[in-house]
């Protein structure tokens, strides 16, 4: 299938600079039928070459562009073999204390200890001796205590263009509302919008406490939109973790897991992240903890475009893995790819709420999760969930995963 040619770019600052999608390369658009004005049909194996080409150009351009945010951030982030991470320190699971003591009498000092309480489990983060990076410290710790499971404190980044300045505008802090679902987003802060007339209670997990984003506004407006923009769960409410605060290391893995922990032990049933980020040891236990108790992850299988690693938490085999179509019901060729692909959703062509109150274009796998999400919360109460949203697919095709759904839930992008 040949897709149209892309047109966005991220900007803004903050929870912006960390999405790091570059722009998506032009690709051929589809000739109208007769060839009007001259057009002509590539040849398709000619297509295929310029797909392959534009798709091994945004993986590479992705990570230039997380390498330029390492540069720009050297106090508080470094590089790992896998992505972005928090500078100088590990976290441990669980760390059996004579392991532990193996590992401080080697150098390593514990400098936190925190209870994920509600998902069972506990973190200890563990500054390595000077000079070692986090890569080189987590082989050391696999020599020493083989069975200590550690990780780096991987960035986990939004998953779509158009949305992702940081405002300034007061956060909203509603609580109460209707008798709609109770629906967890973990993104950024969201502001006020007349879309929003739910109940919505929020909490920050950084250092910097709640700041509004721009991306995690849009992503509320589509899970709970009423009015302007079309949601799929409209007044639902809203329990929103904001793990980005404006923080330079917003959307850690510890901050991820922190975030996971509070919807659980709140009750939420359904829980959209719209955030991809490596695989990481810690963030995989909390995801399968939390579907344990009977809660679904619903994220996006990213914005890195085939060529690049699978993503997650969408690539863990206890999330509900979502990607993206256009208004033609094409995939959208910077989406990832998972091991696993449960549905396909409306995430380009559209419009979704902006903090200053009006509408912006939107685009990415981002904004296909909350819609997955609001209309999975429909049917928490049933034998089956998963099953019952099976029966709401408007088309099933493979390149879906069990089906498109919420295809009529796209908010028409406003006119200039």
């Amino acid at each position: 299938m040949i897709l149209a040619a892309l047109a966005t770019s991220l900007s803004g600052a903050g929870v912006a600079t960390a999405q790091l999608l570059p722009r998506a390369p032009q690709l051929p658009s589809l000739p109208s039928v007769g060839g009007v004005g001259g057009e002509v049909l590539r040849p398709v194996d000619g297509l295929r070459r310029d797909v392959g080409r534009a798709t091994q150009r945004l993986a590479r351009e992705r990570r230039q562009a997380l390498d330029a945010l390492v540069r720009a951030h050297p106090e508080t982030l470094e590089m790992t073999r896998d992505g972005p991470a928090v500078r100088g320190e590990v976290v441990a699971m669980d760390p059996d204390p004579i392991l532990l003591a193996a590992v401080e009498g080697a150098g390593f000092a514990v400098i936190g200890r925190e209870a994920v309480e509600e998902l069972g489990f506990e973190l200890v983060r563990l500054r390595p001796p000077a000079g070692l990076s986090v890569d080189v410290a987590l082989a050391r710790l696999r020599r020493l205590a083989p069975g200590l499971e550690a990780s780096a404190d991987h960035l986990h980044l939004p998953s779509g263009a158009g949305a992702g300045a940081v405002t300034s505008s007061g956060t909203v802090v509603q609580r109460g509302g209707g008798g709609g679902p109770v629906i967890g987003l973990i993104d950024g802060g969201v502001a006020s919008h007349p879309a929003l007339r739910g109940g919505i209670e929020q909490r920050g997990f950084t250092a910097a406490g709640l700041q509004p984003s721009a991306h995690g506004t849009a992503v509320a407006s589509l899970i709970a939109g009423d009015g302007a923009v079309r949601g799929a769960a409209p007044g639902a409410r809203l329990k929103v973790a904001d793990i980005f605060g404006g923080a330079r290391t917003g959307g850690s893995a510890t901050n991820l897991v922190r975030a996971i922990n509070w919807m659980v032990g709140s009750g939420v049933r359904v829980v959209a992240i719209s955030l991809a980020g490596p695989n990481n040891a810690i963030v995989a236990r909390a995801v399968a903890e939390a579907h344990r108790r009977g809660t679904y992850v619903v994220a996006s299988v990213g914005n890195a475009g085939p060529a690049a690693p699978p993503s997650y938490p969408a690539s863990y085999p206890e999330s509900v893995a979502v990607t993206a179509v256009d208004s033609r019901g094409r995939l959208l060729i910077e989406a990832g790819r998972t091991p696993h692909l449960d549905y396909a959703a409306p995430g380009a062509d559209m419009a979704a709420a902006d903090p200053n109150g009006g509408l912006r274009v939107v685009r990415g796998t981002s904004f296909a999760v909350p819609l997955v999400a609001g209309r999975l919360a429909r049917h928490v109460g049933s034998r089956d969930p998963l099953a019952a949203l099976d029966g709401e697919a408007s088309a099933r095709d493979r390149r879906y995963g069990r089906g498109l759904i919420c295809a009529s839930c796209r908010t028409p992008p406003p006119r200039n």
